[in-house]
């Protein structure tokens, strides 16, 4: 029977593939596939077209090529959409963009009243302007900046705070950058903040300042201890300071 409807000589895969057409399992053997197309051409009792189970399997396969190499052939001849046209721009748009290219960036330039590029202070608004430098009791110029809780010995820090103690700000960086000792690295950073407070609040001028008053206050002290021989324990000391610098002009008036 297998051999007169043609089934015998399908292979697995063909086989699925009517099973799955007919709505059946397609899992299983050979012959147990073979056996439920029987079944089912049983059951249909002719209802099925004369054409044997190998044409329709082929016949099913030649239209799925078919309409894989049509849409491929769909794809290669399609043309390619044109790019829509980029509207061209209203006239008063094109005239801000040449104004804005024609107008010069306003840059901000770090540096002292005699070189900055900003409005000067008169000009500006009253929330806007820079106030006047702090003095001390002698009408000096005295700009500070302050450093509290540096990991560094307080007598450590003195030995190099008494070197740039009085000195210019070029010689004290100077100085601190060839200063072999690590507190120098964060005096070096206290100075330049202390410069950076002078030039940006106050507009002064770093070459007209001087190191009025420098000088190292002890913080707290951190206390650890290092395990010894016999069970015994040494106390540690990590000592810190408050370090603090004063700019002030080169001019007891300050001018």
């Amino acid at each position: 029977m297998a051999e007169e409807t043609g089934y015998a000589s399908l292979t697995v895969d063909q086989l699925g593939i009517e099973l799955e057409r007919r709505g059946l399992p397609k899992s299983g053997k050979k012959d147990e596939l073979i056996t439920r197309l029987l079944d089912d051409d049983a059951a249909q009792a002719g209802n099925e077209p004369k054409a044997s189970a190998a044409e329709a399997v082929d016949a099913e396969v030649a239209a799925e090529v078919e309409a894989a190499a049509a849409e491929d052939t769909a794809a290669v001849e399609e043309p390619d959409a044109e790019p829509e046209p980029e509207p061209e721009p209203a006239e008063e748009e094109a005239d801000e963009d040449a104004a804005a290219q024609d107008k010069p960036k306003r840059r901000r330039r770090r540096g002292a009243a005699e070189t900055s590029t900003r409005t000067p202070n008169a000009e500006r608004p009253a929330s806007e302007q820079t106030r006047p430098a702090p003095r001390d009791a002698a009408g000096a110029v005295a700009v500070r900046a302050q450093a509290k809780y540096v990991r560094s010995a307080p007598r450590k820090a003195r030995l190099v705070m008494d070197h740039i103690r009085g000195k210019g700000v070029a010689d004290a960086r100077a100085i601190l950058k060839h200063t072999p000792r690590a507190a120098a690295t964060d005096i070096a950073r206290l100075l330049e903040s202390a410069v950076a407070n002078a030039e940006n609040n106050f507009e002064l001028d770093p070459d007209e300042l001087k190191i009025g008053r420098a000088f190292v206050d002890e913080g707290p002290t951190i206390k650890r201890f290092r395990p010894r021989a016999q069970g015994r324990a040494t106390p540690i000391h990590k000592r810190t300071s408050h370090m603090t610098i004063t700019l002030t002009t080169t001019e007891s008036d300050g001018k």
